[in-house]
């Protein structure tokens, strides 16, 4: 049944294979252009843009890891040059929603072997044609036996073992995807997804993740999360949540939604780590709904930072020290908590200046996400013409925090996707009450 999988580990392999050979042949060229009088910045520009391109179409057609790399990546989407992300966005919104899908007489094989040979009788209604699909499973609605609508989530055959070789190939490729998204520190990101992953794959794991968020945030006027019903090693139901997916909200939905989702996007975040004990590691745009009664819906808990102590101190230590423009404190932290290595010497000041344009959305009392702010801040911290820019280069990131610098990125991204507008510091400051109320900034 393994080979069922749309592609097979060789075809993926190859594909990726060919990533780092396309961009070493461009790169000739672009030096043989260079030669001739083209300017350096308008070759590498061009080598930009064509491994962006097959980047992205190469991601588009693999499932496994490759895939699931290829949602998160999309979520970066919004800090791309508008020439490079535009003729992409649509296939990458397809890339977070969308794959073929498993035949379903090997559906059926699958429900057999978790559920048990009698698995129709869990149901009273079972639709054969998956409602999604994604990167390493895909939903059917039905109706469970007590009349409830679910969503049963299935695990293709041989997922694992197509997701470790996956991820494997990418891990070597990190630097490639810095090309074409300066100043971003693929490979901790790439090590840490691989990680959490490996990790989706077990879907007890994610049923115990879902089963937390859905008690804590049961009844809470804007976040939704799905009931849990049941579940196997490789099958999960739990309820149907209807609503209209993020990825329609940022092509299409109104200024309203927009706001709406972006500030409730927010609040699921800043509230998790406290009141469930969890952060939700998967940002993408297929992962959240817009419910008809406002709220929120949250899908897909399989990657999930445990955080039973809730956000962590330093965090919030350094958040509240670069609000203050408290340059020495911002140091001092960054020292002790391992984010500039003890053999490293920077100015404070300039420590400072590197990070307080990040957290602007924190400094007013209302601010509007765009991807033209997201596009200037990745030019400011990613190119090494830039002396702020240099900062970044000293700056470690230690592998606790990995994960939550990769969901504060990707959250960021969708929050830029949408152009959402609102409060976000009173949004921070419900949570982090030792941050100063906006009156005293």
């Amino acid at each position: 049944m393994a080979n069922e999988i749309p592609r097979s580990a060789t075809t993926r392999t190859a594909k990726m294979a060919s990533l780092p050979l396309s961009l070493a042949g461009r790169s000739v060229v672009g030096f043989g252009r260079q030669l001739v009088g083209q300017s350096g910045t308008m070759v590498f520009s061009e080598i930009q843009e064509k491994t962006a391109e097959q980047v992205f179409k190469v991601l588009g057609e693999l499932k496994g890891g490759a895939m699931k790399f290829g949602q998160a990546l999309s979520v970066f989407e919004a800090a791309l040059p508008e020439e490079i992300a535009k003729p992409y966005r649509e296939t990458l919104t397809k890339l977070q929603e969308a794959a073929p899908p498993l035949p379903a007489r090997v559906v059926h094989s699958v429900l057999a072997k978790e559920l048990g040979e009698d698995w129709r009788d869990h149901f009273s209604l079972f639709n054969d044609k998956p409602a999604a699909s994604a990167s390493i499973g895909q939903v059917h609605k039905a109706v469970w036996k007590d009349g409830r609508t679910v969503a049963v989530k299935i695990q293709y055959p041989g997922a694992g073992e197509a997701l470790i070789s996956d991820l494997n190939q990418i891990q070597r490729f990190a630097k490639i995807f810095q090309l074409f998204m300066p100043g971003l520190e693929m490979k901790p990101i790439l090590e840490e997804l691989r990680a959490r992953i490996i990790e989706e794959v077990d879907y007890r794991f994610e049923a115990e993740a879902q089963q937390k968020y859905s008690e804590v945030f049961e009844g809470d006027p804007d976040i939704a999360i799905p009931k849990l019903v049941m579940a196997s090693d490789k099958v999960i139901v739990s309820e149907w949540l209807d609503g209209t997916p993020l990825s329609k909200i940022i092509a299409k939905g109104t200024r309203a939604q927009r706001n709406s989702a972006g500030i409730k996007l927010a609040r699921f975040h800043f509230t998790s780590p406290d009141r469930a004990g969890l952060l939700h590691a998967d940002p993408h745009p297929g992962n959240f709904r817009l419910l008809d009664d406002g709220r929120l819906g949250v899908l897909d808990f399989g990657a999930c930072n445990r955080l039973p102590n809730g956000f962590p101190e330093p965090m919030k230590r350094l958040l509240k020290s670069a609000l203050d423009d408290d340059a020495e404190a911002l140091y001092q932290g960054f020292k002790e908590d391992g984010f500039i290595l003890p053999e490293v010497d920077v100015d404070p000041n300039l420590v400072l200046e590197f990070l307080v344009p990040l957290v602007s959305p924190l400094r007013t009392q209302t601010f509007r996400y765009s991807r033209e702010w997201l596009r200037e801040q990745s030019a400011r911290v990613g190119d090494p013409r830039n002396p702020t820019a240099k900062i970044g280069f000293q700056l470690n990131l230690p592998p606790e925090y990995v994960l939550i610098h990769r969901v504060t990125l990707g959250t960021t991204g969708i929050f830029c996707q949408l152009e959402a507008e609102g409060n976000f510091r009173d949004e921070a400051l419900s949570w982090f009450p030792d941050l100063k109320p906006l009156a005293s900034v």
